[in-house]
C-alpha cells in the first residue's frame, strides 16, 4: 500500500487547494467561504517522484459531536488515526488562533508524525505568522503557498524521510482483463435519499458523513472497497458518493451548483450508476431527469429503492414505479430495479451482484459474424421502409466500441431511415444479443456517391 498523508487544519486555510495541487487535478471543491469540505477525500499524490495517498479533511472545529461541524470533526479525527503522516496547515497571514493551538495539542497527543505547513506565506505580510507558528511546538514550519505552488521543494524534503520507508515499497497492480478491474460504481439521487448511509453500510464503518440535514455531501467521494461474491471471490469496487441533485431551478447556491456539477463529472467516470430513490417519497420528475442524464452519458443504470423496510403495500408501489420508469425512460426499457435498505443492509449484496452483471453487459463485444447473422434475420422479419417509393438499402452492421456498446450501420439513403426503424434495430440488439437494459448507441454511415457533383 502507498503511505497515507492527511491534511488537517481549521476551516479555510487552503487544505483543498493543496490537495488539488498534489493530485494534479481539481478534484476537491474550493471556495472562499469556510466549511466547503465536509467528508474526507482521498487522491493519489505525486511530488517530485514521491507517490502517496493524500487525504483532504474538513476544517477542524470545536463543536458538539452531535452537530454537523462536530460530526465533520470526527471524520477528520478518523483520517488522522489511519494516516502515516499529518500535514498541519495554518494561515500564515492570519497568524496563530486559539483553534490552531487546540489542533496542535490534539496532534501532539496522536501517534502520527506531523509536518507544520504555513500556507499563504507569499509576501512579507505572512512573515510574522510564520515566526509565530514556532510556538505550536511542532518543529520548523514550511513557508508555503498552495495557490501559487511555492514551497513544493521544501515540502518534498520534509516528506521524504517519512515516506521513503521499506514498508511502503509496493508493486502496482495492473488489470489487463476488464472483468478483474475495480467496478466504478457511482451512487446518485436527490438529497436525503440515503446515498452516504448506503456506502457506510457496505463498508461497515462511518466512512462518510451522514445525518438528517439535507445536502451534507458536497464533494464526490471515492472509496475503494472489496466485495466478496457468492462464490467467495473478492472483487474490487470503487464506490463514488455524490451530492444530492435537486431540481435545477431550486439550485441557487454557488456551492450547491459546484457540488451538482462535481456529481455529474463523477457519473462520467463511473461504469455503473445506481440511482437511489427514497421509497417513502416514490418516483418524482427529478428522478427521471437524473436517470435520463445518466443514460445520455452512456453509463449503465441500476435503480435502487431505498428505505424499503419502512414501506407499506410494497408490491403496488414497486409496480407503479416500474411502469413510470418504463414510460419515462422509453429509450431503455427494463432497467434493473432493486429494493434495498441502507439502514439494515437488506438487499445490498444483490445490488452489487446486479451492478457487476450490468457492467459485463455494458462492456461486451459481439463478433461481426454473429452480429450480421442477427442483422439479416432482423431485416427479413421487418424490412426497412421505402419512403417516396425509393428503397433504403441496409448493407451490414459492425460494433466499433464498447462501454457503452456502439454500433455503425452501413447502407444507402440512410438520411431517410425513420427513427422508429433505428429504435427497432437497437431494441433487437439489446434483447437478442445480451445487452439487456444498458444504453446502446448506433450511428448511420452512407457510402459516398461518386456522381453526386
Amino acid at each position: 500500500m502507498l503511505p497515507t498523508v492527511a491534511i488537517v487544519g481549521r476551516p479555510n486555510v487552503g487544505k483543498s487547494t493543496l490537495f488539488n495541487r498534489l493530485v494534479g487535478k481539481r478534484l476537491a471543491l474550493v471556495d472562499d467561504q469556510p466549511g466547503v469540505t465536509r467528508d474526507r477525500r482521498e487522491g493519489e499524490a505525486h511530488l517530485l517522484g514521491l507517490d502517496f495517498i493524500i487525504v483532504d479533511t474538513a476544517g477542524y472545529e470545536d463543536e458538539d459531536a452531535n452537530t454537523l461541524p462536530g460530526r465533520m470533526r470526527m471524520q477528520t479525527e478518523a483520517a488522522v488515526e489511519n494516516c502515516d503522516l499529518a500535514l498541519f496547515m495554518i494561515d500564515a497571514r492570519a497568524g496563530i488562533t486559539p483553534l490552531d493551538e487546540e489542533i496542535a495539542r490534539w496532534l501532539r497527543a496522536n501517534d502520527a508524525p506531523v509536518i507544520l505547513v504555513a500556507n499563504k506565506a507569499e509576501g512579507k505580510a505572512a512573515d510574522d505568522g510564520v515566526m509565530e507558528s514556532f510556538s505550536l511546538g511542532l518543529g520548523e514550519p514550511i513557508p508555503f503557498s498552495a495557490e501559487h505552488g511555492q514551497g513544493m521543494a521544501d515540502l518534498f524534503q520534509a516528506l521524504l524521510p517519512h515516506l521513503e520507508r521499506e514498508e511502503f515499497e509496493h508493486e502496482k497492480e495492473f488489470y489487463e482483463d476488464d472483468e478483474s478491474a475495480p467496478l466504478k460504481l457511482a451512487i446518485v439521487g436527490r438529497p436525503n435519499a440515503g446515498k452516504s448511509t448506503l456506502i457506510n453500510r457496505l463498508l461497515g464503518e462511518n466512512r462518510l458523513l451522514t445525518g438528517p440535514e439535507a445536502g451534507i455531501t458536497r464533494d464526490s467521494i471515492a472509496v475503494d472497497w472489496m466485495w466478496t461474491n457468492r462464490e467467495g471471490e473478492d472483487r474490487p469496487v470503487r464506490l463514488i458518493d455524490t451530492a444530492g441533485m435537486r431540481k435545477h431551478a431550486k439550485v441557487q447556491d454557488k456551492l450547491e451548483k459546484l457540488a451538482v456539477t462535481d456529481g455529474m463529472n463523477a457519473v462520467n467516470f463511473a461504469e455503473v450508476v445506481v440511482l437511489l430513490l427514497d421509497s417513502t417519497r416514490g418516483l418524482e420528475a427529478q428522478d427521471l431527469r437524473i436517470a435520463d442524464k445518466v443514460l445520455e452519458e452512456g453509463r449503465a443504470l441500476v435503480i435502487a429503492l431505498n428505505k424499503w423496510d419502512t414501506v407499506e403495500h410494497g408490491s403496488a408501489l414497486y409496480q407503479g414505479i416500474k411502469k413510470a420508469l418504463d414510460d419515462g425512460l422509453a429509450q431503455v426499457r427494463g432497467v434493473p430495479i432493486m429494493t434495498v435498505s441502507a439502514a439494515t443492509g437488506k438487499g445490498l449484496d444483490d445490488l452489487i451482484h446486479v451492478a457487476f452483471e450490468t457492467r459485463t453487459a455494458w462492456s461486451q463485444r459481439v463478433s461481426t459474424g454473429i452480429l450480421n447473422r442477427w442483422f439479416e434475420t432482423a431485416l427479413e422479419a421487418n424490412p426497412p421502409p421505402a419512403p417516396g417509393g425509393k428503397r433504403i438499402k441496409l448493407r451490414y452492421i459492425t460494433q466499433n466500441k464498447t462501454r457503452p456498446p456502439t454500433f455503425v450501420l452501413f447502407g444507402t439513403r440512410l438520411d431517410d431511415l425513420p427513427e422508429s426503424y433505428r429504435r427497432y434495430l437497437v431494441n433487437g440488439i439489446r434483447r437478442e444479443l445480451g445487452f439487456g437494459a444498458v444504453p446502446v448507441r448506433m450511428t448511420l454511415r452512407s457510402a459516398k456517391n461518386p456522381f453526386a457533383k
